[in-house]
């Protein structure tokens, strides 16, 4: 079993595909690594050898760009710095709101989480 960055990678998926599992490796840039570490991108994570695993591990550790625990901090403080300085998109956050400029009126209930019905007063 493949191990890097502190994630297992998947033995049957297409080497391609297997490093998307990585946060912070998407499809371009695991063909750019599998390319710089010579390793064909059609070949099954399982069918790698020794030496093609240490060649991504030492490409995706390299520090040449920011993958998994230090990538997530990174998003967490720049969302903890829009709230902060109290700009648009930090009191969107903040409030659990869209901050894209999407309409809220009657979409949105993955950010917004479960209805909170409101009653109406009964007449006497």
């Amino acid at each position: 079993m493949a191990r890097i960055a502190g994630v297992d990678l998947p033995t049957n998926k297409r080497g391609l595909i297997g490093l998307t599992y990585i946060y912070g490796i998407g499809r371009s840039r695991s063909t750019k690594i599998l390319e710089k570490a010579g390793v064909d991108v059609s070949t099954r994570v399982k069918d790698w050898n020794d030496e093609e695993l240490s060649n991504i591990r030492a490409i995706i550790n390299g520090g040449e760009f920011k993958v998994e625990g230090a990538l997530r901090s990174e998003v967490q403080m720049d969302i903890k710095r829009l709230m902060d300085i109290g700009c648009y998109r930090g009191i969107r956050h903040r409030n659990s709101l869209p901050l894209r400029g999407q309409r809220t009126k009657n979409n949105s209930r993955t950010r917004k989480g479960k209805r909170k019905t409101v009653a109406n007063k009964k007449k006497a």
